[in-house]
């Protein structure tokens, strides 16, 4: 099993002191290495859908970071990907950590608009370009979540641009804070100084 990947309190990597993210922090279980990657990839692609509450249970402790008000919203797929996989792995770890922690989930309240290519192998600049304006809020966004805090899941944290282009929209409906809770994070070079 990978080992958990901490940074203590509000440490920031050599990237984000450089242009600050939308979100207000990331919490990763593990980081990502062929291990992790592998666990990721058979959640994803080989509908291994009991390992959702694997990755659930490793995010489970940082639930205490999140004030008692705060609803979780899972990275959403665009319905033709959804369709074709059958499940989004995103909402099922979300499911898992609700249920475990007693916090409410909202899976619909951003919705992707744009399908995108699989960001896999891109570089932080090529997945900006793909995810701009690839989501959307629902119409009634505002009234769900205005003065809330968010937790927003996703499997894998590479260069931030899902959860950034994610929590640049939670924000606009009113969201207070977006925490990012994901399974494994891509730590760069520049982050191992």
């Amino acid at each position: 099993m990978p080992l958990v990947f901490d940074h203590p309190g509000e440490s920031l990597c050599v990237k984000c002191l450089a242009t600050r993210p939308v979100h207000d922090g990331v919490r990763a279980a593990v980081r990502y290495d062929d291990l992790s990657a592998l666990i990721a990839m058979r959640l994803k692609y080989g509908t291994r859908l009991g390992l959702a509450r694997l990755i659930a249970e490793h995010l489970q402790k940082y639930i205490a970071d999140c004030p008692d008000d705060a609803v979780i919203v899972p990275v959403p797929l665009h319905r033709s990907r959804l369709w074709s996989r059958g499940f989004n792995q995103s909402v099922l770890i979300g499911r898992e950590l609700a249920r475990n922690s007693g916090m409410q989930m909202d899976q619909d309240v951003l919705v992707r608009t744009k399908v995108t290519p699989p960001l896999r192998g891109m570089s932080g600049k090529q997945r900006r370009k793909t995810v701009n304006n690839a989501f959307a809020l629902r119409p009634d966004a505002q009234k769900r979540l205005a003065g809330r805090p968010v937790v927003l899941v996703d499997d894998v944290y590479t260069s931030g641009s899902t959860s950034n282009a994610c929590a640049r929209l939670l924000k606009k409906a009113g969201a207070n804070q977006v925490l990012v809770f994901c399974w494994a994070r891509v730590i760069s070079d520049s982050e191992n100084l």
